[in-house]
């Protein structure tokens, strides 16, 4: 049966010789895959820079959909979607900041500090 290979990013497997292997890595497919793999891990300031390089999708802004997907060379995202991530980069940027001023960032998220803040008055209330 021979050894075969098997692409983490396209997750399929086939019979390993370097032809195969070859034309499977120079393939379409392959590279498409294995970008939207990166692009899972791209910061939120280089995500927002590219969107907002771009123009938005006539076909996204009037159907809700586009034919192309994540190929597209237009934006689909909206202006609400564009403000929350420049905020988004925005609270990055201020959290960068007190981590290189070296102050005391307390860990954890907004329903973290919210959770306690409810547990810390009802508490009060009862007693």
């Amino acid at each position: 049966m021979g050894k075969r290979y098997f692409c983490d990013y396209c997750d399929r497997s086939f019979q390993d010789n370097l032809h195969n292997r070859k034309k499977h890595l120079n393939g379409v497919q392959h590279l498409r895959a294995k970008r939207v793999w990166y692009d899972l891990f791209r910061d939120a300031a280089a995500i927002l820079q590219e969107e907002q390089s771009k123009k938005p999708c006539r076909k996204f802004l009037q159907t809700g959909q586009c034919d192309f997907g994540s190929n597209c060379r237009f934006s689909h995202m909206t202006e609400q979607d564009l403000e929350k991530l420049s905020a988004q980069v925005q609270g990055e940027q201020r959290l960068k900041e007190l981590h290189q001023e070296g102050a005391d960032v307390p860990p954890g998220t907004i329903e973290d500090w919210l959770e306690k803040r409810a547990k810390r008055l009802s508490s009060a209330q009862n007693n």
